[in-house]
């Protein structure tokens, strides 16, 4: 019989249920366990794909080309889970489900209500993501007491019922804030939140208890009586280093042993060890003279979540390389001729991310002129290597005017130009191009060097490509294609083999990074951005 955890938050948001679920399947996994996630988000949109960063954070995009929220990132960080777009539902995809189907007149004229139509299509898509798994951590997105959350809440308890004690388990992470005036950790908002719960039928199996510090027994006994959960069950979650501390932590809090006597699971010790290795090598920064700046020029860097998996790859690769990665974010906005030597002038790497629209564009651009000319490393991911082509079309090749048709349609050469399959498309969400595609690396390449093996299979998600027409003048001074979509003969990879390190790709090779299994594109980056460092010092 499958095994069902259900994850839900309360008293605020932000307290990182996402890393949390994360966590969990990480030790379920090494416990030998098939798992499986499933992120519901109570917002009405069908999936993140049109939202603003500033709304939503980074989209995350899956092997089958899903659009989806960025904890599925999370969960295939710590885990070795492929995702698809069963693995993400929204109250937006499941409305529209329903509304579909009651216009071909599936319900037989009943009134279609939020109980049981909403509620059952919330279960169905359950089920269908716990498809093959032996366990499945199902986390409702919200906080406990929102409107929103409301019939996800009432699906998961009639599911419960359903399943039975022993197949089924309620998770509940919430807050204890530390007030400094009284000394005191309050126990009162996890207390009310529970109490939310318990209102609408859900009695939590276990508290896990964010805070600053640590929880004392005397606070875990407070919780566990007026909770009504057991002692054992209530489990501290104090802030930590990293985040891929939490295995560790919640092996310590026991949480292996309360899932499986709760879920009448057989026991297996868990196998940790990648893990402790990952965060002693990352504790171990702190104290290396050994490191490396590098700047990330983008257009939201006010909020870091629009580039999550970035963040997290660089980590990765600071691990990789034991070197310690200090990030610099530049605003794009900001960049000018004047100014960009005084804003670069430390920087031993440059990096420049995806995104849309034409703001910041061209301090983009002057960015990646200014590592070409000075022979800094340079990665340039999506609009980051379109960037560096029209950067190149027009300094190098001399093509003045030289753009992207996206952020000037009357550009005299198109270097960067919509997909001819995108013209005729006139809905936004979920119609780019979207997930992992086959791409042939150049042997002899920097690319080819890197990732040791010729063919590659990377995500992506755009509408605008390198114009194969301009292909040939940029070529024949200099810049290489390093790696091809040979199905269209899209130019996949560029790279200037006369540069120390100057790489741009189409794709997104972030959501493929891993702290066990960092992306080569990235640990190559730093590495290169470190020696650069050496060599100035020296």
């Amino acid at each position: 019989m499958q095994k069902f955890i259900f994850i839900t938050g309360g008293v605020l948001s932000s307290l990182g249920k996402g890393v949390t679920s994360a966590g969990i399947g990480a030790i379920l996994e090494s416990m030998g366990y098939k798992i499986t996630f499933l992120k519901l988000d109570p917002y009405l949109n069908i999936d993140p794909g049109t939202m603003n960063p500033y709304q939503h954070g980074e989209v995350y995009v899956t092997e089958d080309g899903a659009e989806t929220d960025l904890d599925l990132g999370h969960y295939e960080r710590f885990t070795h889970v492929v995702l698809t777009k069963y693995n993400n539902a929204t109250s937006g995809k499941l409305y529209n489900t329903i509304l579909e189907k009651e216009r071909r007149g599936a319900y037989l004229g009943a009134t279609v209500q939020i109980i049981p139509h909403f509620t059952n299509e919330i279960k169905r898509a359950i089920e269908k993501a716990a498809d093959g798994a032996d366990i499945i951590l199902v986390e409702i997105g919200g906080t406990v007491g929102d409107i929103e959350s409301l019939p996800f809440l009432e699906a998961i308890r009639q599911m419960s019922l359903e399943l039975g004690k022993e197949n089924s388990l309620f998770i509940h992470l919430t807050y204890v804030p530390y007030i400094k005036a009284a000394g005191e950790l309050k126990t009162k908002p996890s207390q009310h939140s529970v109490k939310e719960l318990r209102a609408i039928g859900i009695q939590p199996d276990i508290l896990i208890c964010r805070a600053e510090k640590p929880l004392p027994k005397a606070i875990k006994r407070k919780l566990a009586l007026f909770t009504n959960v057991d002692e054992d069950a209530v489990l501290s979650a104090p802030d930590l280093n990293t985040i891929y501390e939490i295995p560790l932590l919640l092996k310590k809090e026991k949480l292996d042993q309360v899932i499986s006597k709760n879920l009448k699971l057989e026991y297996k010790e868990p196998d940790l060890t990648h893990w402790k290795k990952i965060v002693n090598t990352w504790n171990n920064l702190e104290k290396t003279d050994k490191e490396v700046n590098i700047a990330i020029i983008g257009k939201y860097i006010e909020l870091k979540d629009a580039y999550k998996s970035i963040d997290e790859a660089l980590i990765h690769a600071s691990i990789a390389n034991k070197v310690k990665v200090n990030l610099n974010w530049v605003k794009a906005d900001d960049l000018t001729e004047e100014n960009i030597y005084e804003s670069l002038k430390d920087i031993d790497g440059i990096l420049i991310p995806g995104g849309f629209g034409e703001r910041g564009i061209e301090g983009k651009i002057l960015a990646a002129k200014y590592a070409r000319e000075n022979n800094i490393p340079y990665f340039g991911i999506c609009l980051g290597m379109q960037v560096a082509v029209i950067e190149f079309a027009r300094n190098v090749v001399g093509l003045k005017g030289a753009n992207s048709t996206e952020f000037d349609p009357e550009t005299p050469y198109p270097v960067i130009d919509l997909m001819p399959e995108q013209r005729n498309i006139n809905n936004k969400g979920g119609t780019m191009r979207l997930g992992a595609y086959k791409c042939t690396l150049k042997e002899g390449t920097k690319a080819f060097e890197i990732y040791g093996k010729k063919d590659i299979y990377e995500r992506h998600r755009h509408r605008y490509e390198f114009n194969p027409e301009f292909r040939p003048i940029l070529e024949e001074k200099g810049l290489v294609v390093s790696g091809e979509y040979t199905a269209k003969k899209l130019p996949e990879i560029i790279e200037l083999p006369e540069h120390k390190w100057f790489i741009g790709c189409q794709f997104h090779p972030e959501f493929k990074s891993k702290p066990f299994a960092p992306h080569p594109l990235f640990v190559a980056f730093v590495e290169a951005s470190y020696k650069n460092r050496l060599e100035k010092i020296n």
